[in-house]
């Protein structure tokens, strides 16, 4: 069911517990109606600092390990394909930076 049907629902409830209750405990009704919707978009900004913490991370290991494997493919380019290799290497570098990046 998605968030949408859900607050309308939770609206729907509240209204129908207001007129079920009362004006003198609209307040309260309110109240607990207000502390869901915050507690459901806390929920969902927690989630979203996750993921995009998890997703900074996997970049941080990708960028670190193509550092890691770039100096001795460098060093053996270089020794056994001159510029053309170390060209190729590079690009691949590039390569696996670009899509880390997404």
């Amino acid at each position: 069911m998605s968030d949408d049907v859900v607050v309308k629902e939770e609206l729907r409830a509240a209204a129908e517990a207001r007129r079920e209750l009362g004006d003198e405990m609209e307040p309260a009704v309110i109240e607990a109606f207000v502390a869901r919707i915050e507690r459901r978009l806390a929920d969902r900004a927690e989630r979203s600092e996750r993921a995009l913490a998890s997703k900074r991370e996997h970049q941080k290991e990708m960028i670190l390990g193509s550092m890691g494997i770039a100096v001795p493919l460098l060093a053996i380019a270089a020794i056994f394909t001159g510029l053309p290799g170390v060209v190729a290497v590079c690009v691949a570098l590039a390569v696996i930076a670009i899509v880390s990046s997404r």
